[in-house]
């Protein structure tokens, strides 16, 4: 048996990398949850489905939805960023026009270069 010397850095290493693993499959099970849980493109019977997948097969589930439905849950991600970015900007009553403006008097001041701005400008823009 692996453990029967008692407490070795051996085994210490192997508990520390156990825990690791737990909490590393803990982070993606909780990602793919909070995904597959506000998607909207597929019924409920699917996300059944998936859950018990999830359930009974941890990891290879986990690794099965990043495979098939990743690059998905990276543009959703970024759809979700853009709403909350363009609902935060009506609730504080910014707009895109004006932080535009605000960038135009940087610029003119001097604080920005024409690189930065132009960087900036395109990521107001799109």
């Amino acid at each position: 048996m692996i453990f029967t010397n008692g407490f070795t850095f051996a085994n210490f290493i192997v508990d520390v990398f156990s825990i690791f693993m737990f909490i590393l499959w803990f982070w993606l099970f909780i990602t793919v949850a909070s995904d597959l849980f506000s998607r909207h493109d597929i019924s409920g019977f699917q996300k059944v489905i998936w859950v018990i997948f999830l359930i009974v097969l941890p990891y290879i589930g986990i690794f099965a939805y990043l495979l098939t439905q990743g690059r998905k849950m990276a543009l959703r991600g970024q759809e979700r960023a853009q709403k909350a970015r363009d609902e935060i900007r009506q609730v504080v009553g910014f707009s895109v026009a004006d932080e535009i403006e605000k960038l135009d008097r940087l610029k003119s001041t001097g604080s920005l270069t024409e690189d930065e701005y132009k960087r900036l400008r395109a990521k107001l823009v799109a």
